[in-house]
């Protein structure tokens, strides 16, 4: 029998760029519940404990407002991206 395993996106960001890419790529789609789970793919492949310490929050509020049905303040996004290294940039769109 063959043995499987949970696929977790989290296990895959290595580097500065594969957030950024991550990041665009959801951004792509408009859909905030998506780059809500994408931005908390991102925070447990940096390590939630440590960041949930440094956003005062706990464990299990940084897991779930980061979830697929997580609805986080643009207060806790923003300062998440923050202690992760990263900021909101607005560019104008083109067509």
């Amino acid at each position: 029998m063959e043995k499987t395993y949970k696929w977790d996106m989290a296990d895959h960001i290595k580097t500065k760029d594969d957030v950024i890419g991550y990041l665009e790529a959801a951004l792509e789609e408009n859909d905030t519940e998506l780059l809500f789970e994408v931005i908390g793919d991102i925070a447990r492949s940096e390590g939630m404990t440590q960041l949930a310490r440094e956003l005062n929050l706990s464990r299990e509020s940084l897991y779930r407002s980061f979830s697929r049905n997580g609805n986080p303040t643009f207060t806790t996004v923003i300062k998440l991206l923050d202690v992760l290294g990263y900021r909101i940039e607005i560019k104008q769109k083109t067509a």
